[in-house]
Parts: structure tokens; C-alpha cells; sequence
């Protein structure tokens, strides 16, 4: 994996869509001025400049040299949290448009699916394809891909003490009334490692991704 291909990765948004709609294992009172919801699914979302693909005629990246473009949206997410292993999954839509509409033809979008840890950390990565059928004359055309990963219940889940720590009321005059638990060091270090994400998007050659990031 490239450095450059590694920072798209990394910098995928915190506020990805929800991986699970189950109520999550903390609850942080309101009455400390918090609200936090947990859950050992992880957020599903896709990176930066990697949700398009553009693909071109030759070695001119000029407007007038493409031929097709991808598009990867409507990715939907659904979790199993039932065992020891939590599966999560992300279905979602390729809508492509070519620029020369002769003749039937299909294209075959490489995706990859990778699972995050902490916001940093690489666990798991697979590449897959995502058929796209153009009938004749047709311009635009949808395929559908989808990505699975497991992770593990265990260490999706908060240590004891931190869920302690997070949840024990405060009241007026306690010495630590006035501290927002999430400050604490040792609760966002628990926090980041129980947190896990699976981010789909366009498996991108540098050139590729350069060209997402600089249009």
C-alpha cells in the first residue's frame, strides 16, 4: 500500500454512516451536558477521493480524453451483533456514464473494503469488482457491489473500568464534577481502540488518485 493511497485511508470521515441502529453498551448521562451512544458495529463509510473513478481514452487527462466515470454512492450498511464475532456489511451502488455510447459494453470497476482500527490502523483489506452492463446506445448504467468483515465482540468493546468511569453520575461538588470524561487520556486511548470502521471505495492506481485529489 502506497503512502498516498495509505492518507486516503486515513483521513476517511469520523462522522461515517452508523454501521448498526442497536442501541450501543454507553449511555453517557445528560445531566453532565453529554450524550454518547456506542455500539461494537462499525461505521461504514468511504474514504477521501476514493468514491470516483475515472477512467481515460489514453495518456491525456483532459475532459475531452475520458471515457468512462464511476460513481460509488447509496452505500448501505447493516450489522449482526448476535455472537462473539460481529459481521457487518456494505452494499452499494456503482452508477457509471460512458462517452461513447455504440455498441453493448461492459466495465469492471475494482473496489476494495478495508476494516480501521482506531482511525489509523489497517486489520483487514480485500479487492473485489463491480460488473457495469452499457446496452446499446445507453449512456448511464448502475452495478452493485458488496463488502463483509468480522470483528471481533471483544475488542469492540469498552474495558469495565472505562465503561465505569464514562457512566458514573456526577454530582454538584463532586471533585470531579465539572470534567467531561471523554477528556481523559486513558478513556480516549480505550475509546480509539474499541473503535472500528469499514470503508469501501474505487481500488485507485496513484495516478488515479492524484487526479481525485487535484480536479
Amino acid at each position: 500500500m502506497t503512502a498516498r493511497y495509505r492518507l486516503a485511508i486515513m483521513t476517511a470521515a469520523i462522522a461515517a454512516l452508523a454501521g448498526c441502529k442497536s442501541s450501543g453498551d454507553i449511555v453517557i448521562d445528560q445531566s453532565v451536558g453529554i450524550t454518547a451512544l456506542r455500539t461494537v458495529c462499525p461505521a461504514v463509510g468511504i474514504p477521501d477521493y476514493t468514491g470516483d473513478m475515472t477512467l481515460f481514452r489514453s495518456d491525456a487527462r483532459t475532459a475531452d480524453a475520458i471515457d468512462v466515470v464511476g460513481v460509488m454512492t447509496n452505500v448501505r450498511a447493516q450489522c449482526d451483533d448476535s455472537g462473539e464475532k460481529v459481521y457487518s456489511t456494505a452494499t452499494f451502488d456503482v452508477m457509471a456514464r460512458r462517452t461513447d455510447t455504440r455498441g453493448s459494453r461492459t466495465v469492471e470497476f475494482p473496489y476494495f473494503s478495508t476494516v480501521v482500527r482506531g482511525g489509523s490502523a489497517v486489520v483487514a483489506k480485500r479487492v473485489g469488482t463491480v460488473s457495469v452492463t452499457f446496452a446499446d446506445g445507453q449512456e448511464r448504467a448502475v452495478g452493485t457491489g458488496t463488502a463483509g468483515a468480522y470483528i471481533d465482540r471483544a475488542e469492540a468493546t469498552l474495558p469495565p473500568d472505562i465503561v465505569e468511569r464514562i457512566n458514573r453520575r456526577r454530582r454538584a461538588g463532586d471533585e470531579d464534577a465539572a470534567i467531561d470524561p471523554l477528556t481523559l487520556p486513558e478513556v480516549r486511548a480505550a475509546l480509539s481502540r474499541a473503535n472500528f470502521e469499514l470503508l469501501v471505495g474505487f481500488q485507485l492506481s496513484e495516478a488515479q488518485l492524484a487526479y481525485n485529489a487535484t480536479r
